[in-house]
């Protein structure tokens, strides 16, 4: 075998275990928890926070690991998910599990013994919770929403508890904040992901017509929760008004959103949705962290 064979194999076997990792969605979620930790954080010290951002990813890469080996069988059928390393062959479940223990034990051991047990702990928790918990609810119905919910709205919780090894209102508001904003984010793909999802079995949407009006309403109800909760950093001395401000006018627009796809009902409002909830979470986090600075 040629060297330019092998190190093209070597190329593609590596393509698969940055695939693995759902490397985009891990480091939205590496984003969440450095604000996290930047905002209890009394001043940024970089080497901690790069630590803590390792740390992060590997807990993310490992939860989105277990994911994908249960969920192989199910990735075949679905156009979405077909070419993931598990159901396209680029890896096998046991390269994949190898991975996933590598990536939990980076995470455990930085979290424990460079920062603290409570924040290991709660990494932990979501890795469990996402990977064994959420993933088989996923067929069952929309309480896997509400579940997935959880570890998805963990990561500026432990990013908080890492940087001051303590719990409190601070960084139980952050988690309010983006666990009330995972259900429109949420129920926004699978709208549009619907005939895709049904293909596996993945039930959902909160109601049980699906892609429906009454969908629509619990999508804006949610999404209510997320304007009075933009305000709490500020009444808690978090960060000042111009964050409280500017997350209040994003959450406003976000809403706007969802009355629209309330009167439209169809995918193209979706759609609209879950690309404005890519954009409202970061904008206001990043808003704190500015005011904060």
């Amino acid at each position: 075998m040629s060297l330019t064979v092998t190190e093209n194999i070597f190329a593609q076997k590596l393509k698969a275990y940055y695939d693995l990792t759902k490397f985009r969605l891990s480091s939205t979620v590496v984003f969440s928890s450095a604000i996290g930790f930047t905002l209890a954080a009394d001043k940024i010290e970089w080497a901690r926070l790069i630590m803590f951002a390792i740390a992060a990813f590997a807990t993310t890469a490992a939860a989105n690991i277990i994911n994908q080996i249960i969920e192989k069988d199910l990735d075949k059928l679905m156009s979405r998910t077909e070419n993931r390393p598990l159901p396209s062959g680029r890896l096998s479940v046991k390269e994949a599990a190898m991975f996933g223990w590598i990536m939990a034990a980076i995470a455990m051991y930085i979290l424990f013994y460079e920062f603290n047990y409570k924040a290991g702990l709660l990494a932990l928790l979501s890795m469990v919770l996402y990977g064994f918990v959420y993933t088989p609810l996923k067929r069952v119905g929309p309480i896997a929403v509400a579940v997935g919910a959880l570890p998805g709205a963990f990561p500026p919780m432990i990013g908080w508890v890492a940087a001051v090894n303590h719990f409190g209102l601070e960084p139980g508001i952050l988690f309010a904040i983006q666990f009330f904003w995972q259900f429109p984010h949420f129920w926004a793909i699978a709208w549009v992901l619907d005939e895709d999802y049904n293909k596996a079995g993945f039930k959902l949407l909160p109601s049980s017509g699906g892609q429906n009006l009454n969908s629509a309403i619990q999508i804006m109800i949610y999404t209510l929760f997320l304007l009075p909760l933009c305000w709490a950093p500020f009444y808690l001395g978090m960060t000042g008004i111009n964050s409280a401000v500017v997350a209040m006018v994003f959450g406003v627009l976000f809403l706007a959103q969802t009355f629209h796809l309330m009167r439209r009902v169809d995918r193209k409002a979706a759609l609209q949705l879950m690309f404005g909830s890519f954009i409202y979470l970061p904008v206001v986090q990043i808003a704190y962290l500015l005011d904060k600075l």
